[in-house]
């Protein structure tokens, strides 16, 4: 069982991040909107905007992996100044006159967003053993889920009550002003400083050269790819493109229906999915999740042919939100096993640049189909289920690896484990 004291830190973090994610909600879906309409900044501007947030995500990725793992800087370190840095970035946000502000504060967001995830990743492996790792994850997913809706149905609430969407930018920078503070007061450094560690060139090239790591991204980016068709692609789908409905596809307010449905599904199914899911081992439980997105794409396709395109899309969104939640919780608790402790910050980064990589292609690639014809926006969904069969033979030659490196470890008091014997 975790000590009282580890038990506290944990709990301070998933509360610090449902706090700052209700501010989080109060943005995501109105602040497209609010440039465009009120602003005045054309649409692709606005995008340019939004992806190089993006792009300097995925640098503020490699930077918490070598700071936090820095016994100099340390993992609460590393969460201050990503708190600092989203800050920052809604304050910039909620005055954007012109594109340069816009510009300048989804950087500070994405740099802030970046830095967060490893940084929090790490001091939950930190705190929890091994047993306990895939449950507490999902307590942290199931935080996040919870504050972002919350924060989406407060902002609809507040924008169709005042119509002020700067107050909502303001409302995101003191979230994270309440973060910093927790952070600041009651979370204590989990960092060693007895471990020995290479320069941060040495330690990436050395997370680099972990094969059983590299595998495991594989299979990383293909999941993390197709949650980004949940954020990207379906929602434009069910918009435009569902057959016998007014207007060729849901209104608005039954797309938004649809996904509070999909995050409540999410919120009450997290831990005992996750807890399930603890009988298995890492790479059978992601096996699991990528048959279950392999049914919920399958069954999104079905909405585009169906006489009951709502009852089908239920059961969709439903099915979908089943194989996210039982994809994360796995994914981060098998990097933290495969991590040497005094790397995994920087594992834990690799983890996060797969998100990086799987929404660089996940958008474009739904994209492309939906900007053709209705056949082939439907059949774009049976093209993804199928793809989750080249997903399985990457999850059988991982659990294969880990496996052998488990054998490893019980004769590791005869000789070193090395990564030529998991070969």
């Amino acid at each position: 069982m975790l000590e009282t004291s580890a038990r506290q830190q944990v709990r301070l973090l998933i509360l610090g991040r449902f706090l700052s994610q209700i501010g989080t909600g109060f943005t995501l879906f109105y602040a497209p909107i609010f440039f465009v309409n009120q602003v005045g900044i054309s649409a692709t501007l606005v995008g340019t905007a939004l992806g190089a947030a993006s792009i300097i995500g995925i640098v503020g990725r490699v930077l918490s992996g070598s700071l936090c793992d820095s016994p100099r800087f340390g993992r609460k370190r590393t969460l201050l100044l990503s708190a600092v840095s989203s800050g920052l970035g809604s304050l910039m946000l909620a005055n954007t006159q012109d594109f340069s502000t816009l510009l300048l504060g989804s950087l500070l967001n994405g740099l802030g967003l970046g830095l967060y995830w490893p940084a929090a990743e790490t001091i939950v492996a930190d705190l929890t053993e091994p047993e306990q790792r895939r449950e507490t994850y999902a307590i942290n997913r199931l935080a996040d889920s919870l504050g972002l809706e919350f924060g989406i149905v407060l902002g609809g609430a507040w924008v169709e009550w005042t119509d002020d969407y700067r107050l909502l930018f303001i409302i995101d920078a003191i979230s994270y002003v309440v973060f910093f503070l927790l952070l600041a007061i009651a979370l204590k450094e989990t960092v060693s400083e007895t471990l020995h560690r290479d320069n941060p060139i040495k330690t990436w090239l050395r997370a680099l050269g972990d094969r059983t790591l590299l595998v495991y991204a594989a299979a990383n980016i293909l999941f993390t790819t197709y949650i980004s068709q949940n954020h990207t692609a379906l929602p434009v789908y069910l918009s435009n493109f569902v057959p016998g409905t007014e207007g060729g596809g849901f209104p608005a307010r039954i797309v938004s229906g649809l996904f509070a449905w999909h995050i409540a599904v999410s919120v009450v199914l997290q831990l005992p999915v996750a807890r399930w899911l603890n009988r298995f081992n890492h790479a059978q439980a992601l096996m699991i999740s990528g048959g279950i997105w392999a049914l919920s794409f399958v069954s999104v396709w079905v909405i585009g042919v169906s006489s009951n395109p709502l009852i089908w899309a239920i059961v969709a969104l439903g099915v979908m939100a089943i194989a996210t939640i039982s994809y994360t919780p796995s994914a981060s608790a098998l990097v933290v096993e495969l991590a040497p402790e005094e790397m995994r910050g920087v594992y834990l980064s690799i983890n996060s640049l797969c998100w990086a990589i799987g929404y660089a292609i996940g958008p474009p690639l739904g994209g492309a189909a939906l900007d053709r014809s209705q056949t082939v926006a439907n059949s774009f969904w049976l093209v993804l289920a199928a793809s989750v069969a080249l997903m399985i033979p990457i999850l059988k030659q991982l659990e294969r690896r880990l496996n052998r490196r488990l054998e490893a470890q019980g004769r590791s008091q005869t000789r070193p484990i090395t990564e030529d014997s998991q070969s």
